[in-house]
């Protein structure tokens, strides 16, 4: 209804996926996608923009801040296309592992060559040709669908939910061929490699959130 996805309803109201809504409560609407951060001690916008992988001239404008501009405690700051991530497990800079079978997950573009290992969130780097097909790794709904701007340097991307709990993001993408809501099944085309956002070159920043990176090998 209000052009926002499920995600940016849930963060900031404090809704969880399992959680139901009735008649009669009161939400929370941002006017963009994102993340609603209160100020806490020792905050600054650049620890809020890398808490939430936000960037941050998109805060400073949305905010209506400048970069000499102070922050309290309390303070409510808007994070354009924010994220809230799952805790990272405290060796390998990994989330913890997933129970899902070996081949749970498929290459998201067949033929492309690894060019970053292990790096970010769980993500590796698939350097393809410009215009290549992006599969969906597998099943799921797509939960994030976001053409246009830098987006925290993901550029054009897109997050896939599946029915496991875990979540895969494909980043850096020419165009998206997904929109928010939609359910895709494995082998499905949700976009085409590119290089928008924080890229040298065309390739995929693949992300697999919940889960061990089954192509970080």
């Amino acid at each position: 209804m209000f052009g926002v996805s499920s995600n940016t309803i849930r963060w900031g109201n404090d809704i969880d996926t399992n959680d139901v809504i009735n008649p009669g409560d009161r939400l929370v609407i941002l006017p963009i996608n994102g993340v609603r951060h209160t100020v806490e001690k020792g905050d600054t916008i650049k620890s809020i923009a890398k808490k939430y992988e936000g960037d941050v001239d998109e805060i400073l404008r949305f905010n209506e801040l400048t970069a000499d501009s102070e922050i309290s405690v309390g303070d409510v700051v808007v994070v354009p296309n924010g994220e809230v991530h799952r805790p990272k497990a405290s060796s390998g800079g990994t989330y913890a592992k997933a129970s899902v079978s070996s081949d749970y997950f498929i290459n998201p573009v067949p033929g492309s060559v690894i060019t970053q290992y292990l790096h970010g969130y769980n993500a590796i780097d698939l350097g393809a040709r410009s215009g290549s097909s992006v599969y969906a790794s597998a099943s799921g709904e797509v939960i994030v669908s976001k053409e246009g701007g830098w987006n925290g340097g993901y550029g054009n991307y897109v997050v896939i939910r599946h029915s496991n709990g875990t979540q895969t993001l494909y980043s850096h993408l020419a165009s998206n061929s997904v929109y928010v809501g939609q359910y895709v099944s494995q082998g499905d085309i949700i976009g085409y490699v590119g290089a928008t956002g924080r890229a040298t070159g065309p390739h995929l920043h693949f992300e697999v959130r919940g889960a061990v990176n089954p192509f970080n090998r």
